[in-house]
């Protein structure tokens, strides 16, 4: 039988590398090949939680082409944000909960996108339709993605579905859920080890939008001053990145996870467009959003909007 990896976008974040173990896991139960890849550097927050439910780090891996002929997609179908060579392999599944844009497959292929806050979330529902047990170790995963994507349910991505997986998985993995979400959303948060050019990759995606090519990074702090006080060394980095790169924008995104509010760096030609989508003017190249904490639901669809 032919091996099938498993894996999420590019700079993974701990939805992304839980759900390639999960869902790789979950593959093997019934019969299947799979093992579970990532495409980047684990961040602090997702460390924590494979160091805490005894888990290493799945195998790094630059290109798909001579890994595998056929793959699943795990939190992610964007070709942009995927392996480099997806192109040239065979996407067998998607499981995801984003928008679908830039995708396209030459073959029929099972595909599950669900409006719900993380992948773990819809991942939980896979088990109970194949009619899998989730183990305590494998929950605590699932479990740590949920918390990581939501917010510890704060975010306006978290639904009902997410809420009550979350509590059914603590269960399972005998953890409280607010003590551990809340020690690991403050690992995550921890930048003292972090240079930026750390932080420029730790959570950046790429996008398209209309005519745009466009990043939005995103990192979460206890005190977003530990990030914004270095942003004269922080703009010559993005200037250079945009430039390196092609882009129309670099929108970086920094996120007070206590308050539950965000400062982004808006750098490129439409900078001052990105600002005026979300009624802000940029000042010092910033756009201050109140109540914005979710890149999927907050940002990206504005940014989408105000670009078209």
């Amino acid at each position: 039988m032919s091996k099938v990896l498993v894996f999420g976008h590019k700079n993974p974040d701990t939805d992304t590398i839980t759900s390639a173990i999960v869902y790789a896991y979950l593959k093997q139960q019934i019969g299947e090949n799979a093992e579970a890849v990532r495409l980047g550097e684990l961040n602090n927050e997702t460390q924590f939680a494979l160091d805490k439910f005894e888990f290493a780090a799945p195998r790094l891996i630059t290109s798909v082409v001579g890994e595998a002929e056929k793959v699943i997609l795990v939190d992610h179908n964007e070709f942009q944000q995927s392996a480099d060579g997806i192109e040239e392999v065979q996407i067998t599944e998607v499981i995801d909960h984003h928008r679908i844009a830039n995708f396209q497959t030459a073959d029929p292929l099972y595909y599950r996108a669900e409006p719900v806050g993380c992948t773990a979330t819809i991942l939980n529902k896979i088990f109970k339709e194949n009619g899998v047990e989730v183990p305590a170790n494998i929950a605590g995963l699932m479990l740590s993605a949920i918390v990581s994507d939501t917010l510890l349910f704060k975010s306006p991505t978290c639904t009902e579905h997410d809420v009550k997986a979350g509590e059914e998985l603590a269960k399972i993995a005998g953890v409280d859920i607010a003590e551990y979400g809340l020690a690991m959303l403050k690992a995550g948060a921890d930048l003292s080890d972090k240079s930026l050019e750390d932080l420029l990759s730790l959570d950046a995606k790429e996008f398209q939008f209309g005519e745009y090519k466009s990043v939005v990074a995103q990192v979460n702090a206890v005190d977003i001053n530990d990030v914004l006080g270095r942003q004269e060394e922080l703009e010559i980095l993005l200037n250079k990145n945009v430039a390196e790169n092609g882009l129309d924008l670099f929108f970086f995104v920094v996120t007070d996870i206590l308050n539950n509010d965000s400062i982004a760096v808006a750098i490129g030609q439409v900078a001052e467009a990105t600002a005026k989508g979300f009624g802000a003017e940029l000042v010092n190249n910033r756009v201050v959003l109140p109540g914005v904490v979710s890149r999927k639901k907050q940002i990206v669809p504005v940014l989408t909007d105000a670009l078209k």
